[in-house]
């Protein structure tokens, strides 16, 4: 086994240790079949849910070797949807049948099919577009949701994904939120305008602020630089050239883009020191790196959410 091999076994061995469980009391598990394949979902609703009023959903997708169990302890999203009145949709990824890292009966490799990279998902082509397009459907059947009002958010893959559902459900998605991500669709061409809040660290060594070869990439492969996912839905959506610039807390930077088509905004949170984490969030294990609390990665992305739906 490859240095490389062994430290992603030891990651999805983690992630498998602090959240081999099922879900809370609740949560629905949930299960469908996507382009011959069956898949699930963990579905969390809040006390409100019973009032027949429609409810905004956030999907919330988990990074590689997580799982939807991973990511709701890691974002901390149904304590926040329970409080602020709105649905989450936790996927899981997918895996191959024959080749997964198998751990304690539990967990397996999941990952999404984000666009050029990486692992099984995106190798074989995997529909995840298709699958969330029909998770929200599902959801739809079971309460009513605010149709201006589904976001999708993740962490690095989950965020690729995040992105890759702004680039080809914009007419789902009226904004995303990705936490250490990369735009990684290749033609990325939204009919319609996404809102986008990106946060990320200097000190991310897994897909790196500024581009290149992250910690676990296949040989050779290298992360676009953060700058040109922003620089791109700027255009995409038809920002005004000039930012606004602050800093809401120490370390931080915000570079927010307004003035967009059809209300839409664009806002980079630059977290200085900040590495490969959920910010304000559980860090699941201490393989993992350090969260920085300079923010609290949940409530900023709600709060965006909440100010910016579809028109």
């Amino acid at each position: 086994m490859t240095a490389r091999a062994l430290a992603v076994t030891l990651l999805a061995l983690a992630l498998a240790l602090a959240l081999a469980g099922t879900a809370a009391a609740g949560d629905v598990e949930r299960r469908l079949t996507v382009d011959g394949r069956e898949r699930s979902y963990l579905l969390h609703l809040p006390p409100t849910s019973g009032s027949g009023e429609p409810l905004p959903l956030v999907v919330v997708l988990h990074g590689g070797a997580g799982n939807a169990w991973a990511i709701r302890k890691q974002t901390g999203f149904c304590e926040e949807a329970d409080w602020r009145g709105f649905a989450v949709a936790y996927p899981n990824g997918s895996h191959s049948a024959v080749a997964s890292v198998m751990l304690l009966g539990q967990a397996k490799f999941l990952v999404w099919n984000g666009g050029s990279c990486c692992g099984w998902a995106t190798e074989h082509a995997v529909d995840d577009v298709g699958f969330v397009r029909a998770l929200v459907e599902d959801v739809a059947r079971q309460l009513p949701i605010d149709r201006k009002r589904v976001f999708a958010a993740g962490i690095s893959n989950g965020g690729m994904m995040s992105y890759r559902l702004a680039c080809e459900a914009s007419d789902v998605f009226a904004a995303v939120g990705v936490v250490s991500g990369a735009l990684v669709s290749p033609g990325c061409a939204p009919r319609k305008p996404v809102s986008v809040i990106h946060i990320h660290g200097t000190a991310d060594t897994y897909v790196p602020l500024r581009g290149g070869p992250g910690r676990f990439t296949p040989p050779g492969y290298e992360y676009p630089p953060t700058a040109s996912a922003i620089a791109f839905w700027r255009a995409a959506d038809g920002c005004d050239s000039a930012p606004s610039l602050s800093s809401p807390a120490a370390g931080v930077r915000l570079t927010r883009y307004q003035g967009c088509r059809g209300g839409a905004a664009v806002d980079y949170y630059e977290l200085e020191g900040g590495g490969h984490s959920w910010p304000g969030g559980d860090r699941l294990s201490l393989i993992l790196p350090p969260v920085s609390h300079a923010i609290a990665a949940t409530p900023v992305l709600w709060e965006f959410f909440a100010t910016h739906p579809k028109p």
